[in-house]
């Protein structure tokens, strides 16, 4: 058995041996380590050594000649001799490690997070999410993570990845979006962790701060002002349906806009929702007040709750009469729809837009009814939850107890209150509704004489 230093120059030059035999050129430098030759000039680097269940010295191949460098077979000699000092098999770990690399390739990050959309954040009945915002979770993982990390390995993706993430949405102005985005991929990976089936031992967001990573999480104060109210509801009826009632249902009833845009009929009393559905537009206009109180309320499950509580919404005649022009539809119950029933409304991004246009329509010619120039330059901009904190600064300004103001728009009691005060306040919330909807008649009753400030709007 020849022995020497190889080199580059002797693997390159090797020549085959005679037709039917073998030879093997041993390196002197790693004990055993050399390579083995056939009648064809074809090398394989092997390693001779003892191997554990083996009495005796025999060889293995650790490579072809070309599939490996000379330097990287020698490496590999080496770190084999490693394994076998250690009492290891080099075959069955590295069987071991391909195998865990395989795991690792397989636990992608779309694998994982379509796990946590399926099992913990919508479940198995998207109608019936787990988590009461599961869609809204869904689509925001798919859409800002999942379509860039989809085949990238969990364990590889690191804090710079998320701010990359991060960054990218801030730069958008999104920076309310921002951290919503990092809430839902912390809760993800936790998640992951806790199950501990994805090989996670820790998560690329253990450290961030949300304050650090994207600055202060600024408190939304945006109220419109009268004339914005206004304007609001004149721009919302020249939308039509689905999204010209929806918005002005949230301006009476203060909910938010999920609860408002998922609403389902099975919600409402059934002989309400029969008068609904029977009523012709010749029929003699329906005097509300007469109907059973309990006919005229709205219940929202707890399941579609943030304080995962039933609501009870009381309806005021204003509602009432927005409700009985929505549309029946034979594939589902939702109020506010664009597939028959099927599912609730989306696009919500557009119909703002179409809303703040036609807004800035209405506020131009009330300006000029006034007979002022209007400035055209800016129309500060709202977001749809502007409404609900609009409403509820409205409730401030009218008799109604503060408790009962909280109660309207589904806050919780505070403290011994949640406890120890079991009244529904029913009544108390149908008269605070009732009072705001007398103060939205009378607004668009009147002209406000103040200036109105506007602001072009982008979109």
């Amino acid at each position: 058995m020849k022995t020497r230093r190889l080199s580059n120059r002797t693997i390159e030059t090797l020549k085959p041996a005679r037709k039917g035999a073998r030879y093997d050129l041993m390196d002197a430098t790693v004990p055993g380590f050399g390579v083995r030759v056939n009648d064809k000039g074809k090398g394989v680097y092997v390693l001779l050594a003892r191997y554990p269940g083996s009495t005796n010295p025999t060889r293995r191949a650790l490579a072809q000649v070309g599939a490996l460098t000379l330097a990287d077979a020698r490496e590999k000699a080496q770190d084999w001799h490693k394994l076998l000092k250690a009492g290891k098999d080099p075959a069955v770990e590295e069987e071991r490690q391909r195998l865990a690399e395989a795991r690792r390739q397989s636990n992608s990050f779309a694998t994982m997070a379509e796990d946590y959309i399926r099992l913990a954040a919508v479940g198995a009945d998207p109608k019936k999410p787990k988590q009461r915002k599961g869609p809204e979770v869904a689509r925001d993982l798919r859409r800002e993570f999942i379509a860039r990390w989809a085949k990238k390995p969990v364990t590889d993706i690191t804090p710079q990845d998320v701010t990359a993430v991060l960054d990218d949405v801030i730069a958008r102005g999104a920076d309310y979006q921002a951290h919503n985005l990092l809430g839902h991929v912390r809760r993800l990976f936790n998640w992951a962790i806790a199950r501990g089936t994805y090989g996670l031992e820790s998560s690329p967001c253990d450290r961030m701060k949300p304050r650090d990573v994207i600055g202060p999480k600024a408190l939304r104060n945006r109220v419109l002002d009268q004339g914005e109210i206004i304007a609001c509801w004149r721009a919302s009826r020249r939308l039509g349906y689905p999204f010209g009632p929806l918005f002005r249902l949230l301006i009476l009833t203060g909910q938010r806009k999920s609860e408002v845009g998922e609403a389902r009929w099975r919600e409402f009393h059934p002989e309400l929702v029969r008068m609904f559905r029977d009523r012709k537009p010749d029929d003699a206009p329906i005097k509300w007040s007469t109907l059973p109180k309990e006919w005229r309320v709205w219940t929202i499950g707890a399941d579609r709750m943030k304080a995962n509580a039933a609501h009870i919404v009381p309806l005021t005649d204003d509602a009432l009469e927005i409700l009985a022009t929505v549309p029946h539809f034979g594939k589902g119950d939702f109020l506010f729809t664009t597939t028959f029933g099927a599912k609730p409304v989306n696009g919500f991004s557009k119909a703002k837009n179409r809303l703040d246009r036609e807004m800035l329509r209405t506020l131009e010619a009330m300006a000029r009814k006034r007979g002022d120039n209007p400035d055209r330059s800016a129309l500060t901009p709202f977001v749809l939850h502007d409404l609900r904190r609009t409403m509820r600064t409205g409730l401030s300004a009218l008799p109604i107890p503060d408790l009962v103001r909280e109660l309207v728009i589904a806050h919780t009691k505070p403290g011994l209150h949640k406890v120890y005060d079991q009244h529904a306040y029913l009544d108390e919330k149908r008269q605070a509704l009732e009072l705001w909807a007398a103060r939205l008649r009378e607004m668009l009753q009147t002209t406000p004489a103040n200036v109105v400030k506007l602001a072009k709007v982008r979109g």
